[in-house]
């Protein structure tokens, strides 16, 4: 109840002061109309010259301690007020002017009188020069700049709109991000795209402003002289000092705030975003490499020394920039040699025995992990550009247009207890492949076909193992000659990396994989996922059946076919591997044209007819059939046989079966040779030609 009392009595405050923040800018834009239309007193005008100096200045502040554009978000609403109270403060300066400026040279009150008598002089045509100077540098080389400068900045910003919203839904969809966070970064791209068009088209109120200043200049002058003259009886020379003098002050006044505030544009367009702003920018970049100061003050000293030029300012400032430089090289070299520190943790962050265990003691483990020894880490270092991390980047772009769907991340660290050119990688923590990498030698790989040998580090090929040689860089091109197929040490990994992700893609469908793919499918056929996913089917069944195809070697890239068949049957069939079959049948022509592209025959391997009458009576023996211990160890020697002279003839291992004996005989078959691919008579379109070259068991 008092926390709910206090809250309430806090409350009003918060309201009444978010209330006068709502009201800032219409109260603003009614100052800045009120200023326009009635007379404001000298002692008021001058109140209002230097708030506008005061709000120029501090944009630029602002502007300068920002650390990225959007952060002053709201700098073009800024530039349109600051420009409408100026040209309202002209309108009230021009009114009392023209009305009081008779009077003498404090009649539009002290601030005019300042910038008319002690910043020109009192001279009317230095004031003049001056002011023409001051709009100049803001029209022609401030405002042009920083608007070009977010002309170009919102045509990048939109063009590159496309790839940034892709990065986010690829870093979404690989989990780097939630989709909070993806909601976020969607938002500040296109609050950066709005930003830009406005500082483009807020850029174009400054040269109106600039325009609009000279034009009431002359016409303050003319109507000065005109009213002095002819209402006051005031002689050409006197209405001219006045008058000018006035108009001169009233222009300096409003063209100084005008420039601070063009440079702040041009501080906010041109800067790039960082962590810094824009002083420790400068300094930080500026001054940080001694020789560059010392080579500068070298030069300024040599021009000192040059007959005619003012020794005193080269010199001195030459001599400073040497010593400055001189300095700095002395720190760096003392900071390079001092003694490494232990850091020692203070006793009060010491671990407490007896501290309560929390879920951020429970470490989750990577999906997908690479851990490397310390003479590998050169090719992973972002800093140095490492070739494994754009070759990896590859893998995972070229896996998912392959495959069809976004592999996990792959995270990669060092283990210091793996040998110096080791490396491990890991399927959700277990190893699943290992090796070693030489960087600065090559790997020739022996395809069975070499002329002569090499000398090197005799090795196999961690990917496929076949016999390979490492071997220094001088003989590549020989190893070249020879027939040897020779890569560099992060292809060697990379090629590992993606044969096991390849190989594992059904492990690496998680269940976020497929929530990722069925709202991919959402934007294209809504009405069929719908339909599909979850009322005829639970998505944990469309998960194994993809992951079924997967472990077949089936890309699940026509995920359109695969959804309609699994519409089609889903009623019928709850099974996953009776789903799948029924999928595979959809898939027929695509698998065939895996293994077979073109129209050529098909050169398959296939059953002896007593072998599969026997394979189809153990398959009716039951709802889970299984083979007797030796038939099965017939049928897997009479399969390696065939297999062998199939692959002697250069040909794909495939064998081909009745539909019914396939999901039995891949499911068998695929532990012990995982080369082999079962394909069933159904699925083979009728417009291919099958050529039985190999069979199984006919002399079993």
């Amino acid at each position: 109840m008092n926390a709910r009392a206090g809250f309430l009595a806090r409350r009003p405050d918060a309201l009444s002061s978010t209330n006068l923040r709502a009201l800032a800018g219409p109260v603003l834009i009614c100052m800045i109309l009120g200023m326009m239309i009635l007379p404001l007193p000298p002692f008021l005008l001058d109140l209002l010259f230097t708030f506008n100096i005061a709000l120029s200045v501090m944009v630029l502040l602002v502007s300068m301690y920002t650390m990225k554009p959007l952060d002053f978000a709201a700098f073009p609403s800024v530039l349109l007020f600051s420009t409408l109270l100026r040209l309202s403060l002209n309108v009230a300066s021009t009114r009392i002017v023209l009305l009081e400026g008779h009077t003498g040279p404090d009649a539009a009150g002290q601030v005019i009188e300042s910038f008319g008598h002690f910043l020109v002089g009192g001279n009317f045509a230095v004031g003049i020069v001056v002011f023409v100077i001051l709009m100049v540098i803001n029209f022609m080389v401030i405002t042009k700049g920083a608007g070009r400068i977010a002309e170009v900045s919102a045509r990048f910003t939109l063009d590159a709109m496309p790839g940034k919203q892709m990065a986010i839904d690829a870093d979404l969809n690989a989990g780097l991000i939630n989709e909070e966070q993806a909601r976020k970064r969607r938002t500040e791209i296109s609050q950066e795209a709005e930003f830009y068009g406005s500082m483009d088209g807020a850029s174009k109120f400054v040269r109106g402003d600039a325009i609009a200043g000279l034009l009431i200049m002359v016409i303050n002058i003319i109507g000065g002289l005109i009213v002095g003259m002819v209402q006051h009886d005031m002689t050409f020379a006197a209405a001219g000092k006045n008058y000018t003098l006035l108009t001169i002050g009233d222009g300096l006044v409003a063209q100084i705030p005008s420039l601070v505030i063009s440079t702040a544009a041009g501080v906010i367009v041109s800067r790039v975003a960082t962590n810094e702003d824009i002083g420790t920018q400068l300094t930080g970049q500026l001054f940080t490499n001694p020789r560059v100061l010392m080579i500068t003050g070298c030069i300024l000293v040599l021009m000192g020394l040059i007959p005619g030029m003012p020794h005193f300012a080269f010199l001195i400032l030459g001599g400073g920039l040497i010593q400055l430089g001189r300095t700095m090289k002395k720190r760096n070299e003392e900071r390079k040699n001092a003694p490494a520190l232990v850091d020692v943790a203070p006793a009060a962050l010491a671990p407490v025995e007896n501290a309560e265990a929390s879920w951020d003691d429970v470490t989750m483990i990577d999906t997908l992990g690479l851990e490397v020894g310390y003479r590998l880490i050169p090719l992973v270092d972002k800093n140095s550009d490492g070739e494994l991390l754009k070759r990896i980047k590859s893998i995972r772009k070229k896996f998912a247009q392959e495959i069809g769907f976004l592999p996990p991340v792959i995270h990669i660290r060092d283990n210091l207890e793996l040998r110096p050119n080791g490396y491990r990688i890991a399927l959700k923590g277990v190893e699943v492949g290992s090796g070693e990498a030489y960087p600065g030698q090559w790997l020739a790989i022996n395809p069975g076909q070499v002329s002569a040998a090499l000398p090197g580090t005799p090795t196999q090929d961690p990917a496929f193992g076949l016999p390979a040689i490492w071997i220094d860089t001088n003989l590549r091109e020989q190893a070249q000659v020879y027939g040897y197929t020779v890569v560099d040490s992060s292809t060697v990994v990379a090629t590992h990396l993606n044969h096991l992700v390849v190989t594992h893609a059904s492990e690496l469908l998680g269940r976020r994989e497929v929530q990722s793919l069925v709202e991919r499918m959402q934007k294209d056929t809504a009405s069929l996922v719908d339909d599909l996913v979850p009322k005829m089917l639970p998505l944990t069944t469309l998960q194994k059946v993809l992951q079924n195809l997967l472990e077949e070697g089936v890309p699940i890239r026509d995920m359109r076919t695969i959804l309609e068949a699994l519409a089609e049957h889903a009623t019928k069939l709850t099974d996953p591997h009776e789903l799948t079959a029924a999928v595979r049948l959809a898939l027929g022509r695509a698998i065939t044209q895996q293994w077979f592209p073109g129209t050529a025959d098909m050169q398959v391997m296939g059953l002896d007819a007593n072998l599969e009458r026997v394979l189809s009576q153990a398959l009716s023996t039951g709802p889970n059939p299984g083979l007797e211990p030796g038939l099965a160890n017939t049928l897997l020697t009479e399969t390696q046989k065939a297999m062998m002279r199939q692959q002697n003839l250069g040909l794909a291992p495939v064998l081909l079966v009745q539909h019914a004996l396939r999901p039995m005989l891949a499911r068998f078959l695929r532990r012990s040779l995982p080369q082999l691919k079962v394909l069933s008579y159904a699925e083979v379109p009728d417009t291919r030609n099958v050529k039985v070259v190999n069979l199984i068991g006919a002399h079993g």
